[in-house]
């Protein structure tokens, strides 16, 4: 399993509706992406980010199905651009010795085949993670 960590905080001037409007776009990855099998969406207790999302994902073609399906391509383009700063990790436990490189290897082929989410993940006032697209 891939364990895909994203934690979270909106912009001061974020539309409430708008933020309602990214979290319910996440819990939509959860129930429509078949390759994840678990996910919760909700508020990050004990750190420094206001929400997080964690999607568990069956293995790496699960993993791309989850990267470009139109429900998280979704919810990039609604919630990327009320984002303050992200963070994104993977946690896992497939004994591949060369996962993490496959992991960076699809999220920069993601950036490559599609332009807008790599601007939107570039201009993020503060990003660090897996997924960065200045590193892909």
């Amino acid at each position: 399993m891939i364990y895909h960590h994203n934690r979270f905080t909106m912009k001061a001037d974020a539309d409430p509706k708008d933020v309602e409007r990214a979290l319910d776009s996440l819990r939509t990855q959860g129930q429509e992406i078949p390759s994840v099998q678990h996910y919760v969406v909700g508020r990050d207790l004990g750190g420094e980010f206001e929400y997080g999302a964690v999607f568990a994902i069956t293995d790496i073609d699960g993993f791309w199905e989850y990267l470009v399906h139109p429900a998280h391509l979704a919810t990039d383009r609604v919630g990327l651009p009320i984002v303050e700063s992200f963070v994104s990790y993977d946690t896992t436990d497939d004994e591949d010795p060369e996962i993490g490189e496959k992991i960076e290897a699809l999220h920069a082929r993601r950036y490559a085949e599609i332009q807008d989410v790599r601007d939107l993940v570039a201009n993020l006032p503060s990003y660090s993670g897996a997924a960065n697209p200045q590193q892909a």
